[in-house]
């Protein structure tokens, strides 16, 4: 059962803030304009609501495909790291290079950082594996960033949220890595 905590945790965090609804929607998302006036506790928060159910559901599944491909390739430790450094790149992406980005909800660049440290991991575990895993997810970045977002994805999707999650949590795992910290 010990096992099982983390990643409950996890799922839960992603769901629990739907029970909020608009109300929680909106005081926790990042608002660039709020951020702006201090509310900088929405950089961070905005990872954690989401549009709908069925959006909060589908970042939850990827977070357990990710779970269980990846859980055993950081220690605990590591993977906050790296969802803080793809956090940290998500919130410096929207705030310098997207000004005209007003809002912004969801987990999806943060999971899309925590397969691109899995990548680095699986690299290191399985090269042959990492390879393909990294080439898939550098193929669906550059699909989104040319054709939009992937077919299944409704909603207003900002690609530009998994770009850089996906560029934060590469370089915490590069990081990780180099210093033997998994």
């Amino acid at each position: 059962m010990t096992s099982l905590r983390w990643p409950l945790a996890c799922l839960a965090a992603l769901l629990l803030p739907l029970l909020g609804g608009d109300t929680w929607r909106l005081a926790l998302r990042y608002d660039r304009a709020a951020v702006a006036a201090g509310q900088l506790w929405r950089l961070v928060t905005a990872h954690f609501v989401h549009l709908d159910l069925r959006h909060g559901l589908l970042n939850a599944v990827a977070l357990a495909l990710l779970w269980a491909l990846f859980a055993r390739s950081w220690r605990p430790s590591a993977w906050l790291l790296i969802v803080l450094a793809s956090m940290l790149a998500i919130a410096a992406g929207f705030w310098w290079l997207q000004p005209s980005l007003q809002w912004y909800v969801g987990a999806s660049g943060v999971l899309h950082g925590v397969f691109a440290a899995g990548c680095i991991a699986m690299l290191r575990e399985q090269p042959r594996v990492g390879a393909v895993a990294c080439a898939l997810l550098i193929v669906k970045l550059a699909w989104e960033h040319w054709q939009g977002p992937l077919p299944l994805e409704d909603g207003p999707v900002i690609t530009a949220a998994h770009l850089y999650g996906a560029l934060g949590g590469a370089l915490a795992g590069i990081a990780l890595a180099a210093r033997k910290l998994y």
